[in-house]
């Protein structure tokens, strides 16, 4: 009979990986400082063959960061399956096209979408699944947990903690996901200051502060000019108006991009008062801060708006309007966009938004055989 005890498990694994990876970056480190020079070095070795690496883009981008990590060696990081929520930039492909990635989970590519397809057919893309933001993000607290994140923000200050700016975005769910199971958290910023004016991400969240060489992309709307919306946008605008809000009393919406949503946003102050409906319907919103709805927030139709991100050009505006939007101290956006988004699927009346396909049953994809643009929705 073996009395031999049973071997004592370690229950410290991941802690310790995490401390193995970071000892070997600390000759290029002040702090958690990371020298900008030596950032293709550091990601080098933070990352390894096969790891869930959740990288920051969507209207924020971190950019410096994604263009550092497919600057990699395939033959030394291979294999990593990419969490991210918007493919939108060359590199984020060239990451597969050079064989640093193999495997994605996404929830949107429109301006990456033929690439992804022509990838995917090419055998060089692996898609995991395509989800909805909030689904993408829930799976990050379970089985989907990366062990490195690579994410951006405005500011650090001197004892490491995170301004994210407007657009708060992504950051705190990619950052605590990672964190708390003993990932990686590697932030760009676009400098390093004494004093912040919010903390949005504390310093003990995070392991390697790196300053950019330039200020991280933010990618503006593409419905920001009211010259693009035509009269078929404008009558189905009414139609929705008249045959939707009105009829049902829609108060709280969640309005989706497109120049369909903008038009329905610019005609509020003028159809919508000609019908009588001001303070009816379209008082409390989900949204990012559309310069076409300006004109109803200045007529006094809109009461509240949560937003998923900021606006490029709209910071002092929703700076100068802190009864209508989310701010804190000093008139800045706090845009988280997973609140947002549960809030528009929660606690809104109605989502009103564009789709590539529908069949007989309303459920909807952004995925097609040419194309693999993203988010897909069920029918409730």
């Amino acid at each position: 009979m073996n009395d031999a005890p049973a071997p004592t498990r370690c229950w410290t694994t991941r802690a310790q990986e995490k401390a193995r990876r970071l000892k070997l970056i600390a000759p290029w480190m002040n702090g958690v400082v990371l020298d900008t020079n030596r950032i293709v070095d550091a990601l080098s070795v933070l990352i390894i063959t096969g790891d869930r690496v959740a990288l920051e883009d969507n209207k924020k981008q971190a950019d410096f960061l994604s263009r550092a990590f497919a600057k990699l060696d395939p033959q030394r990081v291979h294999d990593v399956h990419l969490l991210i929520s918007s493919i939108s930039r060359p590199e984020h492909l060239a990451l597969f096209e050079q064989g640093i990635a193999r495997k994605v989970d996404f929830a949107f590519a429109g301006p990456q979408s033929l690439r992804v397809a022509q990838l995917l057919e090419d055998g060089l893309l692996e898609i995991g699944a395509i989800y909805t933001y909030i689904e993408l993000y829930a799976r990050m607290f379970i089985d989907l947990t990366p062990q490195v994140a690579l994410v951006c923000a405005v500011q650090a200050d001197r004892h490491d903690n995170l301004y994210t700016g407007a657009n708060t975005e992504d950051t705190p769910t990619i950052v605590e996901a990672t964190a708390f199971r003993h990932g990686i958290v590697v932030a760009q910023v676009n400098e390093i200051v004494d004093e912040l004016p919010r903390v949005d991400i504390p310093a003990s969240w995070i392991d390697v502060v790196v300053q950019a060489d330039k200020p991280f992309a933010v990618e503006p709307l593409f419905t920001r000019d009211p010259r693009h919306i035509g009269e078929l946008q404008i009558l189905m605008a009414m139609m929705t108006i008249r045959g939707i809000y009105d009829r049902y009393g829609v108060t709280t919406l969640n309005h989706g991009i497109g120049f369909d949503t903008a038009a329905i946003e610019l005609l509020l102050p003028t159809y919508g008062e000609k019908l009588g409906l001001k303070g009816k319907i379209c008082t409390h919103w989900a949204l990012n801060p559309h310069p076409t709805l300006i004109p109803a927030i200045e007529s006094g139709w809109v009461e509240s708006v949560h937003c998923f991100g900021s606006e490029v050009g709209m910071e002092n505006y929703i700076s100068a309007r802190p009864d209508v939007f989310f701010t804190g101290h000093g008139g800045s956006l706090c845009s988280n966009r997973v609140f947002c988004q549960l809030a528009g699927q929660y606690g809104v009346d109605l989502f009103i938004g564009s789709t590539l396909q529908m069949d007989a049953d309303a459920n909807s994809t952004w995925a097609t055989i040419r194309a693999a643009a993203g988010i897909r929705a069920k029918r409730s």
